[in-house]
């Protein structure tokens, strides 16, 4: 009998290394650097970066214009000048179109996908910021920074269809692909759950421990937003009721969540140079994989699901100017003309 535990005792332990060896594996490190040189004509600016798989092209906001970067060929391939601020790209590949969220024109602006060739200019409200196409009602969504609103926009025809109140200073925002969108309330601390056909807010949830959040992203499948927090802090709640499960502690400045379904690994990327990686062990168990060290100002990134690679760009920074009444927490500045786009994969 004592034998017979002792061989048990031994094939578990087996059986558990094996488990603990097939589990999420980290290791991710900078593959490759690419230098893109600065905006024309102003202060270096970035935001959001978008992917087009079926393309093998990636969008990238910066300053005044949009570049397109040849994700095979490693270089840029175009680019869509005449911009004010650039925040985001939306795809609608099925129309040929693209929409750029121009906060500094308080635009969207509409481009032809083959082409680059700019189409069509739509006023939306003051400083449109986040701008995500939903699948399930077919239109476009902008979160307007500066009016707390959104814009709701009909991509085929041009035409702005609603004006949404948010209720508060509206940021990142993702769609469930279902009809309903999850936005970030920055200065009110919730999550406002949107009805994207009848474009009207259906819920409103509160986010504590998380405030001022910036970046979300959504396992649909099982129901977890993943909502990241400018005091440090990443919550994950269950989208059924507004429930935060569990949370983590995170770097300073976050400004992306990916979450890849195929692999059950959520990214998140922070200003101060941390890439966070965390594994979906079950619905209701997020467990930290690894915290990579990138490079200061390295806030937005895309996954490429065809190497799924990560994306993230970033520039050298000099000091802080000295604090103003308008700007009592003055950031670092970025330094003209070493903007660049890292690689990161395992």
């Amino acid at each position: 009998m004592k034998r017979f535990n002792l061989v048990a005792l031994i094939l578990g332990c087996v059986l558990c290394g094996g488990l603990a060896l097939a589990g999420p594996q980290g290791g991710y490190h900078l593959l490759k650097k690419y230098e893109l040189g600065g905006a024309p004509g102003v202060k270096d600016y970035w935001d959001y970066l978008t992917i087009d798989a079926s393309t093998r092209r990636l969008y990238i906001s910066h300053g005044v214009e949009v570049k397109i970067f040849d994700l095979d060929g490693g270089q840029v391939a175009g680019n869509i000048p005449g911009l004010k601020r650039v925040h985001g790209i939306a795809l609608v590949p099925e129309l040929g179109k693209g929409f750029i969220s121009d906060g500094g024109a308080d635009e969207v602006v509409a481009f032809d996908l083959k082409t680059l060739a700019v189409t069509a200019h739509i006023k939306t409200g003051k400083n449109p910021d986040c701008i995500i196409y939903d699948s399930a009602s077919k239109h476009i969504f902008t979160m307007n920074g500066k009016s707390n609103d959104a814009s709701v926009i009909d991509p085929a025809s041009g035409k702005v269809l609603a004006t949404i109140p948010m209720g508060g200073r509206p940021e990142y925002a993702v769609a469930d692909g279902q009809g309903l969108i999850y936005d970030n309330i920055e200065d009110k601390n919730e999550v406002v759950v949107l009805d994207a056909k009848a474009m009207t807010v259906k819920f409103r949830w509160p986010i504590a421990p998380a405030e001022e959040a910036t970046a979300i992203d959504l396992d649909a499948q099982h129901g977890r937003l993943f909502i990241g927090g400018r005091n440090k802090v990443l919550a994950i709640m269950n989208t059924e009721n507004g429930k935060i499960i569990q949370n983590f502690p995170i770097g300073a400045g976050v400004d992306t969540n990916i979450y890849e379904a195929e692999s059950g690994l959520l990214f998140v990327a922070t200003r101060e140079g941390t890439l966070h990686i965390f594994h979906e062990d079950t619905p209701d168990k997020f467990s930290l994989v690894e915290t990579v060290q990138t490079q200061f100002g390295a806030r937005n990134m895309a996954l490429d699901p065809k190497t799924h690679h990560l994306y993230i760009d970033t520039a050298d920074f000099g000091p802080a100017p000295e604090p103003t009444a308008e700007q009592p927490h003055p950031q670092p500045v970025p330094i003209a003309g070493t903007f660049r786009l890292l690689v990161y994969a395992r």
